[in-house]
């Protein structure tokens, strides 16, 4: 259906350029609505990949395109919001595919199933295509099932290989594009957006927030460590000089703040593993 031209923009070329916007907005608020009908499947995909990173397993991602850039988009940031580091990208045609189109690369299935062999049991790989048959991306899963990893799928396109194939398959059903065929509109605003679900709910069901807090963010700048200290005080009552103090330490909000409260680094890091409230309960807080 990505790829069906859609008799409702036929003449897009030649409408007012106030009605190619109209067109083009409602386009991505359908490309949204498509996430209602997936937030079932996202869920069994949270609660499983949880169960494997919570033994120490990695959050894996792999896509070609438009797709694999959304797919590093979505993992970087883990690490800045989450203090979650074991990620791995899976791009094709490699980094430099962010920045320069790679075309020829998302055919290369061979060099994706060797890629995705490298996983293990306790690991997880998110794979993103638009059509749901990448070749590359298809290698991917495939090598990386074959080891034992745990395998979520997100496509557009319903009954295609990576959708049959994925242990948690996500299906963003966001029909034909504006423009035939160009997966960065209304796929790819759809796909973003299941990323971002998918990795903030298992972000906070891995513990690594409080309440509606940041409170594993990496505090690396004036602003970031203003925005812990204040966070320390809100709920825990730190002095403000105080939590800056712990913060040049650890830049870890959550961490700093065990260490306020006289735990060891070492004991402290290995509890905050279990998720910060496990963590604070154990220090009885």
């Amino acid at each position: 259906m990505t790829e069906v031209a859609a008799k409702r923009y036929q003449d897009l070329d030649l409408w007012p350029l106030e009605e190619v916007l109209e067109a083009l907005y409602e386009a991505q608020l359908g490309a949204l609505s498509a996430l209602k009908g997936a937030l079932p499947a996202l869920k069994e995909a949270v609660l499983a990949a949880a169960l494997r990173l919570e033994k120490g397993g990695v959050l894996a991602y792999a896509g070609a395109g438009t797709s694999g850039r959304l797919a590093v988009l979505d993992g970087v940031e883990l690490w800045p919001t989450f203090g979650f580091a074991r990620v791995r990208f899976f791009l094709a045609g490699g980094l430099s595919a962010l920045h320069e189109a790679q075309e020829g690369a998302e055919d290369r299935y061979e060099e994706g199933l060797a890629q995705g062999g490298e996983l293990g049991p306790l690991d997880v790989l998110v794979a993103v295509a638009a059509s749901g048959q990448t070749p590359y991306t298809l290698g991917v899963l495939r090598g990386a099932k074959a080891q034992g990893a745990l395998t979520v799928a997100l496509a557009n396109n319903p009954g295609t290989p990576l959708l049959l194939e994925a242990h948690h398959p996500v299906l963003l059903d966001t029909g034909p594009e504006p423009i035939a065929g160009s997966t960065r509109l209304g796929a790819g605003t759809a796909q973003k957006a299941a990323l971002n679900l998918f990795s903030t709910a298992l972000m906070v069901r891995l513990g690594r927030i409080y309440g509606n807090r940041m409170l594993r963010m990496r505090a690396t700048n004036r602003k970031l460590k203003d925005r812990g200290a204040r966070m320390l005080k809100e709920l825990f009552g730190l002095g403000e000089e105080e939590a800056l103090a712990f913060l040049e330490r650890s830049e870890d909000p959550a961490l700093a703040l065990l260490l306020a409260l006289g735990v060891e680094e070492e004991k402290a890091r290995a509890l905050l593993e279990k998720g910060v409230r496990a963590a604070l309960k154990e220090v009885g807080r």
